[in-house]
């Protein structure tokens, strides 16, 4: 017999294998009807697969988050055997799920574009209406290869050729098309429904190597149902008008050029943005007793050998040669190390910890250029990077100062939550398992100790250490991970950091990296598009624009401005010979938060015409409450607490 335990702890018996369709009809037809998939000790698998040993099982439906996975997985072996129906020829090669979607990358002399995606899709829409059954077989590999070569997909017989000896090649037809794929997979094509749409097309290197032949990578997106669908591309025209590229060049914020590829120009008025920002992180940091250094942008490879990086990280770094020293030199892609050589740079003692290092420390690292996106994704940044080197007692400390510091900074920038993901150990990494067990177990206390809940992100810590992760949903939904803290005992290690303990001893101290806007180019990336370029006052590149109504009311507008920058804000005067109407309108397109309108009557009386940004209304001020009012409205949050 064959014991089947169900999620609520009830037993059912079989009298041997017997395949999740049979046991979801055993227990009632809506779970028949409902049941797209099973798990199997907690592991995916197709629902038609036999269970051959006694197992724990879950049935997933169309409820379950999972469903969406395997909806977008099937999706793009639907739109493979679409586009191989419609374009005879054309060779598939690989065509996962991603984030909101799932793409495919095909081989063909000339180039798929949007224009043929009504045909595809239509394609693929019958093809879901035929609801042929997704059925999985296992084939020889050497007969695998030499069906995929015969039918000229050398895509296809390079991977089977390229998997590991010992892995089965499973083979999953739909109807009579077929491909090589792990699985698991829906019941059939109708299990994906007509809740999908094709985007986009790019060009994609084999295997991601520029030596190898250029495929076209169709994008599409695939959900449960239309309404969420809806939901999706509604996100996304939000997305378009917040993109932060656009509103960067409208706002006359920065540009990036292909003579410096990947690295900003920053326009004053974004430079503005950006050192209110920095300014506002330098007094977090100083209220928060950390020191703030500066360390080289160049240093020689030895450290980076040294500390682990060399090894992993030398295809993302910088490099030049100094020829007459014979050195070779890596542009800094980290802080870490640099800020190990100021820890050991003299005696420590343990009176000194915990000692909080924190730098703005410019950063380079080697981005492909497809992977580029405006400020985003850059070559040259700067973090809001910090190293608190302490004891292991205090890390539990020192996690609790760190979360509420952040907390309090993310809810300033108009982030009102966040998730925490608790990144573990990768499959590639430095230190002993006995050093990530200590260290993993250290920080899940120290998060007990800070109340604080999180989920797991199995496989994604640094090299060094695991890593919590702090995940931002802005105000259209989307998520993004900002800030890090990581436990490392691996490079104090590497790096023979220590201090003298209270028996006179050297210890090694534990190394926590932390940071919290991150990317400085990234964060105010997402600041654009969170405030959609409406920055609140404080943070607004220029803060308030005096604008004359006529010709006789400038002497007066020039005493506006001057009372206003002399209080502090940030001041243009538009004094020219335009129409008031005119003016305000440009002036709002360029998101000025405040335009003060001054006029022969406003001057007479030493009032101003407030008007705010997105607002129809004016109010009518004296000059002295509008510079008390605006002087306050534009102090940072922190500034305003005292």
């Amino acid at each position: 017999m064959l014991a089947i335990t169900l999620p609520d702890g009830s037993v059912r018996q079989f009298d041997g294998p017997v395949t999740g369709t049979e046991i979801a009809a055993a227990i009632g037809p809506g779970l028949a009807k409902a049941a797209l998939a099973i798990e199997v000790d907690g592991q995916l698998r197709d629902i038609s697969r036999p269970v051959e040993q006694d197992a724990s099982i879950r049935f997933i439906t169309r409820k379950d988050e999972i469903s969406l996975e395997m909806i977008r997985h099937d999706a793009a072996h639907i739109l493979a055997e679409a586009v191989q129906s419609l374009h005879p020829g054309t060779q598939v090669t690989i065509g996962p799920s991603i984030e909101n979607g799932f793409y495919y990358d095909f081989y063909r002399n000339e180039p798929f574009s949007p224009e043929d995606f009504p045909a595809i899709e239509k394609r693929m829409r019958e093809i879901v209406a035929a609801n042929e059954p997704f059925t999985r077989e296992v084939w020889d590999r050497d007969v695998a290869i030499k069906f995929f070569e015969d039918r000229g997909e050398r895509f296809k017989a390079e991977l089977i050729r390229d998997l590991p000896g010992d892995e089965q090649i499973s083979i999953y037809r739909q109807g009579e098309w077929l491909d090589l794929c792990r699985g698991p997979h829906l019941r059939g094509t109708s299990d994906v429904g007509n809740a999908f749409k094709l985007m986009k097309v790019a060009g994609a290197y084999w295997r991601g190597d520029h030596r190898n032949p250029m495929l076209t990578r169709i994008y599409g997106t695939a959900w449960r149902d239309q309404k969420e669908l809806d939901a999706h591309l509604l996100q996304l025209e939000e997305a378009e008008r917040r993109d932060h590229r656009r509103i960067g060049k409208e706002m006359d914020l920065f540009h990036i050029q292909e003579e410096a590829v990947g690295q900003v120009f920053w326009h004053a008025k974004g430079w503005r943005l950006y050192t209110a920002l920095q300014d506002y992180m330098r007094r977090a940091q100083t209220r928060a007793d950390y020191q703030e250094v500066r360390t080289p942008q160049l240093v020689d490879r030895s450290l980076w050998e040294a500390s682990g990086h060399w090894d992993k990280y030398r295809h993302h770094m910088f490099v030049a040669t100094v020829e007459d020293e014979n050195k070779t030199l890596a542009l800094k892609p980290m802080n870490c190390p640099c800020h190990v050589q100021i820890f050991r740079h003299g005696l420590r003692s343990y009176r000194e910890l915990p000692l909080r290092m924190a730098e703005f420390g410019a950063c380079h690292r080697y981005e492909p250029s497809g992977a580029l996106h405006g400020i985003m994704r850059v070559r040259g940044f700067t973090q809001d990077d910090a190293h608190i080197f302490c004891t292991e007692n205090q890390i539990a400390a020192e996690t609790v100062r760190f979360v509420a510091m952040l907390s309090e900074v993310y809810k300033d920038l108009g982030f009102e939550h966040f998730r925490i993901k608790f990144a573990d150990r990768p499959e590639a990494r430095a230190g002993s398992d006995e050093t990530w067990d200590k260290a993993e177990t250290a920080l899940k206390e120290a998060c007990a100790t800070a109340g604080v809940d999180y989920e797991y992100n199995p496989g994604e810590g640094a090299f060094y250490g695991p890593k919590l992760e702090f995940v931002l949903r802005d105000a259209i939904g989307r998520d993004w991970q900002c800030g890090t803290l990581q436990v490392d005992l691996v490079l104090p290690e590497r790096l023979d950091a220590s201090y003298i303990g209270e028996d006179s001893a050297r210890h090694r101290p534990v190394m926590l990296h932390r940071a919290i806007l991150g990317s400085f180019e990234r964060f105010i990336g997402i600041l654009i598009e969170q405030h959609a370029g409406k920055f609140p006052l404080w943070l607004a590149p220029t803060q308030v624009v005096v604008a004359s109504i006529v010709s006789d009311a400038e002497p007066y507008a020039s005493e506006v401005v001057a009372r206003l920058r002399k209080a502090g804000l940030i001041v243009e005067a538009d004094v020219r010979n335009e129409k008031i109407n005119a003016k305000i309108r440009e002036h709002s397109l360029a998101r000025v938060p405040v335009i003060l309108v001054v006029g022969r009557k406003e001057a007479e009386a030493g009032t101003v015409a407030m008007r705010r940004l997105g607002g129809a209304e004016q109010q009518i001020l004296s000059l002295d409450e509008a510079v008390t009012l605006l002087a306050e409205e534009a102090k940072a949050p922190d500034l305003k607490r005292g």
